[in-house]
């Protein structure tokens, strides 16, 4: 992280007429976010990330606060369930000049959406565990038996799964 006057170039600061601002390279963003400089490029892909660009051709990525936050809402929006292209929509209008209460409801609507469908899902994860422990009770209850008989422990084992 660079706190200049101005944007980055390489290691250093070019000078400008500007109010004091934190900036900060690709790598430094990267790390702070254990993200690796590709995914940090793919979200400038999808429109979450728009540095500045210096350097020659434009190589050089300069990042603003503006960046790292959006950088942290989509990390954040992701650990939710959302995809980054809702990610992006809801980082988008809370960027736009409009009124909060549509923005806050389209919000609502995508939470609701997730949470029910994680509510299915531990719902089906429940089912799936519950039929384990059935399963495991019968298998403790024909080893115990199997263990105290002296009939052939295969046979019964194999009785009892058809």
């Amino acid at each position: 992280m660079l706190k200049a006057p101005g944007l980055a170039t390489g290691a250093g600061c070019r000078l400008h007429r500007m109010r004091m601002a934190t900036i900060y390279t690709i790598s430094d963003l990267a790390k702070e976010f254990d993200l690796t400089t590709r995914a940090m490029r793919f979200y400038e892909d999808m429109g979450l990330l728009q540095p500045k660009r210096e350097g020659p051709g434009g190589r050089n990525r300069i990042y603003s606060a503006r960046d790292r936050t959006r950088l942290k809402l989509t990390l954040r929006a992701k650990r939710l369930g959302l995809s980054l292209t809702e990610a992006k929509e809801i980082i988008d209008t809370y960027e736009s000049p409009r009124d909060t209460v549509p923005q806050l409801r389209k919000f609502l609507v995508i939470l609701d959406g997730h949470k029910r469908q994680i509510e299915e899902q531990m719902a089906d994860l429940q089912a799936n565990l519950e039929e384990i422990k059935a399963h495991e009770r019968e298998a403790r209850a024909l080893l115990a038996k199997t263990e105290k008989s002296p009939a052939r422990p295969s046979r019964a084992l194999a009785e009892k799964a058809v």
